[in-house]
């Protein structure tokens, strides 16, 4: 009758985690340690009687794992030598003891500390069971040495003197079994009669893969005999077509079909006689060659590419334009250098392809505006997203010794344009990257080079490129991130932010018709009139492109649909009224002049990505030390433009009525509202200026009055950008009157028609007229002796003493 009897024994010790090592009882093992923890946890066993817990983990990635990271079951186990190696890693000798199932983990200062129940269990049957499965096993590893010609027979003779079940069992699984999770599974299996059982299913499903192993690799033998043979024939063959002297022929109908196809192809003559030798190349190879295969994807890449095959450029002016005007509104600049460009290829068909960069902020037509210009001129379009490229070898494509290797990004164009002369766009240009792969915008420097594009030579092709007919444009939302010789080689286009006419007339002729297609309505059944549409512009989107308005047109679409669907309406017109059961109720806050005149406050003028807007300044000058605070998360060269209006106004202080000693009594603090937003540039320097000597005076500042212009610390008003844009802000704000520098007015061309017809435009050219324009009191005590040349000499007139700070005062009221 069989026996079983089972010791349990409690135990708390160091735990040290492995890495795809299972450790089993009875079997002697070396172990490296390397981990701070499991060190820790030796030379705490160590100090004490030398045990330790060992667990295997369950991904061998985790560096510190935890207690759901490892195996409920391990084995208790005594160091028997430690040696400490160089780079710090433990060599140690270890002696398993018995399996542990593990009750509790926690760390214990540096290192992991588990509590376990250590079991032994024994099987007594009088000998017949166990010595029956004892004699399977040996027989299974018997058949295993004759399947691996490498096994050890000094491993098959120890295996065959074990007489002990349970140590047979762990002993084989720890030198047969493969797989570290079928090791532990073994581990975990307490009972000796079931982990014989368990192992021998094991091994007769490791062999039967062995055996199949066998029979797959005697099949490939086999082939390879076969191959070798065939190529010991043909060479054979060849060798008595040359005695005799016979042309050589392709043997192969593969290689012949490429013959053919290649010397039909409109191929430069050094790529020819390239695919040529290939052919060749591969005709000796045998069937199934690795480098056969190279060879194939070279010559049928190469052979995709069009040469010879170019679209006829349509030089008709007048459809040109009716193209590019249909497709788009606005983009006056774009359209002109489009048309310049044919023009001059009428005149000239020589003429070099020039390279465009088209830069502006996101969602203002850059994209779509270059295919309209494929259309146009009737050439093929096709776009390279080079957003987030890195690697040089996407532009010049792969040597083709690499495994996977392929052409570069323009090849690939190339050869889905099907035709040499395609539009090539390459957008984002601005996000290219750069690291150990190289510089992929060095690349593109030959690339869009009309000098050197002509041989362009693909790293994949081997065999120059003419890329002199494709015209190239570029797109990119900044070019502080191009490099400047890539910069050198395109002609800058700058798309500007579309105006609130032009925003209103994309939605009406393409976002609507377009939105209302795509969800089933029409002219008929949904109608937004002018007032809803100019609401969505102004209080429902903020932005420089058209994104973010079709986006509100499609979500007008979808609830109008809904409506027509579920309410069983005909039809639905969207009015000012009821936007917002449309739209929604999310409204932007709109940027609008002060109600009133007040003191120290300012309308200034700013350029941001998404467009204008009018920018309050705010100064406060408190009783103090002589302190300047600047708030309003505010950049370095708007720091210094504050620096310098404050130092302006002090140079100014005894013509003003201002004591001289204000900037030693009085703390000076600039807040810029909207705290949150990054604020920089120069050109708020004129009102900061003005907000300085209001502050001071107690005139208050005009509330329907814009300035903006960068000052000196003489006081002269300097030149700024982004004019259309700001003088647009301000307008939509309610602003009245804009003081201009006078070196902007070249510039006058830009500020659209609708902003001169409602605005008054002054240009000044010292800050002491937009004090006296701006303010609603002469600011200036008495007639200033000395003038700037520039200055009309009638410019700074005396005024009565009535006109001080106190009737400055009550005029502002």
């Amino acid at each position: 009758m069989a026996v079983t009897r089972e010791m349990i024994k409690k135990v708390m010790l160091p735990c040290i985690a492995m890495r795809g090592t299972v450790a089993f009882p009875k079997i002697a093992m070396n172990l490296e340690v390397g981990r701070n923890a499991s060190k820790k946890a030796c030379d705490a066993a160590l100090a004490s009687d030398g045990l330790v817990l060992l667990v295997c983990q369950k991904d061998p990635s985790v560096e510190e794992p935890k207690r759901e990271d490892l195996y409920s079951v391990g084995v208790t186990a005594k160091i028997k030598q430690l040696v400490k190696a160089d780079g710090g890693i433990y060599r140690t000798l270890i002696e398993p003891l018995e399996r542990a199932e593990i009750t509790d983990f926690y760390r214990s200062g540096k290192y992991a500390v588990a509590e376990a129940l250590e079991k032994s269990i024994s099987f007594d049957d009088g000998g017949v069971i166990s010595t029956a499965m004892m004699r399977d096993i040996k027989n299974t590893v018997v058949e295993f040495s004759s399947l691996l010609p490498k096994f050890s027979k000094d491993l098959s003779a120890v295996i065959a003197s074990i007489e002990d079940m349970s140590l047979l069992c762990d002993f084989v699984a720890t030198n047969i079994l493969p797989d570290p999770s079928d090791r532990q599974q073994l581990l975990e299996v307490f009972d000796p009669k079931s982990r014989a059982e368990f192992l021998l299913l094991k091994l007769e499903s490791e062999k039967m893969v062995m055996h199949e192993e066998a029979k797959i690799n005697r099949e490939v033998h086999a082939r390879i005999d076969k191959n070798q043979r065939d190529y010991y024939l043909r060479e054979q063959l060849k060798v008595i077509k040359s005695e005799l002297g016979e042309d050589e022929e392709f043997d192969d109908e593969e290689s012949a079909e490429y013959y053919e196809k290649i010397m039909k192809a409109l191929l430069p003559a050094d790529m020819r006689e390239k695919l040529v030798k290939e052919v060749k190349k591969l005709s000796k190879m045998p069937f199934g060659s690795a480098e056969g295969g190279v060879i194939r994807n070279y010559i049928e890449t190469c052979l995709e590419i069009p040469f010879g095959k170019k679209t006829k450029d349509r030089i008709d002016i007048p459809q040109a334009k009716k193209i590019l005007d249909e497709d788009h509104d606005g983009l006056d600049d774009v359209k002109s250098r489009i048309i310049e460009y044919l023009a001059a290829q009428k005149l000239n068909p020589e003429l070099k392809n020039q390279v465009l960069c088209l830069v502006g902020p996101p969602g203002t037509g850059k994209t779509s505006v270059a295919a309209s210009i494929a259309r146009a001129m009737n050439r093929k379009f096709v776009r390279i997203s080079l957003g987030g490229v890195r690697d040089e070898a996407d532009i010049r494509g792969h040597r083709k010794t690499y495994i996977g290797s392929m052409p570069g990004r323009l090849i690939t164009a190339l050869t889905q344009a099907k035709s040499m002369n395609p539009l090539i766009l390459m957008d984002e240009v601005d996000k290219l990257t750069r690291d150990s792969h190289g510089d992929p915008s060095s690349a593109l420097l030959e690339v869009l080079d009309t000098e050197q594009n002509k041989n362009f030579r693909d790293h994949f092709i081997e065999s120059p490129v003419d890329l002199s007919d494709c015209l190239f444009i570029t797109t990119a939302n900044s070019l502080s991130t191009i490099p400047q010789p890539l910069i050198d080689r395109m002609e800058i286009v700058e798309m500007k932010i579309y105006t609130r006419g032009e925003k209103f007339s994309i939605a009406r002729h393409h976002l609507i018709p377009k939105q209302s297609k795509r969800h089933g309505l029409n002219g008929r059944t949904l109608k937004i009139d002018d007032d809803a549409l100019y609401t969505l512009i102004d209080e429902y989107t903020s932005e420089a492109g058209v994104r973010q308005l079709e986006r509100m047109i499609a979500k007008c679409c979808r609830r109008a649909a809904k409506e027509i669907v579920c309410d069983g309406k005909k039809s639905v017109k969207i009015t000012e009224k009821n936007i917002t059961d449309y739209a929604g109720t999310e409204r932007m806050a709109k940027d609008k002049i002060l109600p009133e005149n007040e003191v120290g406050t300012v309308c200034g003028m700013a350029y941001t990505e998404l467009g204008g807007e009018i920018m309050r300044i705010e100064v406060l000058a408190l009783e103090g030390t002589g302190k300047t605070e600047l708030t309003g998360m505010l950049g370095d060269v708007m720091k210094e433009s504050a620096q310098a209006a404050i130092s302006f106004v002090r140079s100014r202080a005894d013509s003003l009525g201002i004591d001289p000693e204000f900037y030693r009594k009085k703390d000076i603090h600039i807040h810029f509202p909207e705290g949150a937003v990054p604020k920089d540039g120069p050109s708020a320097g004129v009102a900061i200026s003005v907000a300085l000597i209001s502050e001071l005076t107690g005139i208050a500042v005009k509330r329907d009055i814009a300035m903006t212009g960068e000052i000196t610390l003489r006081g002269r008003v300097l030149a700024i950008g982004g004019l259309r844009e700001k003088t647009m802000a301000a307008y939509l704000a309610g602003v009245k009157t804009i003081l201009l520098p006078e070196e902007n007015r070249k510039d006058e061309g830009e500020i659209l028609p609708e902003v001169k017809k409602n605005v008054e435009i002054i240009y000044i050219s010292h800050a002491d007229e937009a004090a006296r324009l701006a303010l609603c009191a002469e600011p200036f005590a008495y007639e200033k002796k000395s003038l700037p040349q520039e200055k009309n000499e009638n410019q700074y007139i005396a005024v009565p003493e009535s006109h001080g700070r106190g009737a400055a005062i009550e005029a502002a009221k």
